[in-house]
């Protein structure tokens, strides 16, 4: 079966890191994860859908799939499939979303839904115990009878949730509905999924399986435990050198060129990039570090993933992201944990917004500088390109390009016009 891997979103939602589906984490992307999932599943007749913003890195490191560009990206999936669907001969086609990640088993499940005779198509869903921002499907027994987009807690028509993980079995009838829907909103797709419902058969295939949406920072951690778990047994490269006086515990990944000095301890689940350096009297624990990080002296870093080239010094980072060519002054503390002990929320385009997390630390932008002994409150996000001074507080996001520097312990915000350096040039 042909499948359409939809990523031509612009990851707004995700700043400020940029390219959700890019990301590393445990040593690929999040798309290579998705594909390696895919193809578990039997599916590896994939095309990837994207914009001009990603193309050229896509096509870098997926050179051998086919590779569409979507035209208009404010048309949403609409328009994703409009300029995809013409690519497609007859016959049954999945479309999946590169903001979902599920377990090859749903994929299973959704082809066994779809292809029950006298079924136009499926659509993989879930029930879910608290609020999600996406569509939510009415059913009458399996069968599908409407789609509504974002309905908002109070109105949604029941607890399942519309995965992006469809299968349509006449991709010409989609077109066609797709070409004359008209809506106001971005949920396009949806409104032609809703006419498709009414004439047409689509069934639900029932998902209890594992299931993490890719939509805000923090996700990335919440997809970090599964792919841990992944790492079942210890995998030292014959490369990596370790101190006899450190420890690595658990499962750990560590690849070519790792070096593990005096005293440092490494806890699995783990994974460690090539040619880190975790440095005298560091612990790592539970996370995912990139390519040549460096975790300097005295830093513990817990439950995060780290892009490559991140830099520290007797620095604390729980439960966080951070971008590439990131440096971190001595002393500096990301702070994970509220005083009062109650969830963590962060600042997305204006809206406050729950992590459901207790612990959730910062979200750092590629190339920023932070200097010695900062404090960053749970929840902050500094945009990239951006140098914070040392010696005070941060209580709010420090948007994209920002030189900061501290009056009587209050930010004082301009434009950075530092020059920014490649940490993998200091090697």
């Amino acid at each position: 079966m042909k499948v359409l891997l939809l990523l031509a979103g612009q990851s707004t939602r995700f700043w400020p890191l940029s390219e959700k589906s890019l990301f590393p984490i445990c040593g690929k992307t999040v798309l290579h994860h998705q594909l390696d999932c895919l193809r578990r599943a039997g599916l590896r007749d994939i095309m990837l859908v994207g914009g001009e913003h990603n193309k050229k890195k896509i096509q870098e490191l997926f050179p051998q799939l086919p590779f569409i560009q979507q035209k208009t990206l404010a048309l949403g999936m609409q328009g994703a499939l409009l300029s995809s669907l013409p690519h497609l001969k007859k016959g049954p086609f999945m479309v999946v979303s590169g903001n979902d990640v599920i377990e090859p088993s749903g994929y299973k499940a959704l082809i066994a839904s779809a292809s029950i005779k006298g079924v136009d198509g499926s659509i993989l869903a879930k029930k879910v115990d608290r609020y999600f921002p996406g569509g939510y499907l009415t059913l009458n027994g399996n069968r599908i009878t409407n789609v509504v987009e974002k309905p908002g807690d109070a109105n949604k028509p029941s607890d399942w949730v519309n995965i992006v993980a469809h299968v349509h079995n006449n991709p010409d009838l989609l077109l066609k509905i797709l070409k004359n829907t008209k809506t106001s909103r971005d949920d396009a797709y949806e409104v032609a999924l809703s006419t498709l419902f009414k004439e047409h058969h689509y069934r639900a295939g029932l998902y209890k399986g594992w299931w993490q949406p890719i939509k805000y920072p923090w996700h990335l951690l919440d997809l970090l435990p599964y792919l841990l778990h992944d790492v079942s047994v210890q995998q030292i490269h014959k490369t990596a050198v370790i101190h006899p006086t450190a420890t690595v515990e658990g499962n750990v990944i560590l690849e070519k060129g790792v070096r593990v000095f005096a005293h440092a301890s490494i806890v699995g689940p783990c994974f460690i990039g090539k040619g880190s350096i975790v440095a005298n009297n560091a612990l790592v624990r539970e996370s995912s570090v990139g390519e040549e990080c460096v975790i300097g002296y005295s830093t513990e870093v817990a439950r995060s993933v780290l892009h490559n080239t991140v830099w520290t010094h007797k620095n604390y980072i729980g439960d966080s992201i951070i971008g590439e060519n990131v440096a971190f002054g001595a002393g500096t503390i990301l702070g994970n944990f509220r005083l009062d002990e109650d969830t963590v929320y962060s600042l997305v385009k204006g809206e406050r917004l729950s992590t459901y997390r207790k612990k959730m630390g910062a979200v750092i932008g590629n190339d920023t500088r932070i200097g010695i002994k900062v404090g960053v409150n749970p929840g902050i996000k500094i945009g990239g390109a951006t140098f914070v001074s040392g010696g005070g507080f941060v209580t709010e996001d420090i948007p994209s390009e920002t030189f900061v520097s501290w009056e009587k312990g209050t930010m004082k915000m301009v434009k950075n016009k530092s020059r920014i350096s490649n940490k993998r040039n200091f090697g």
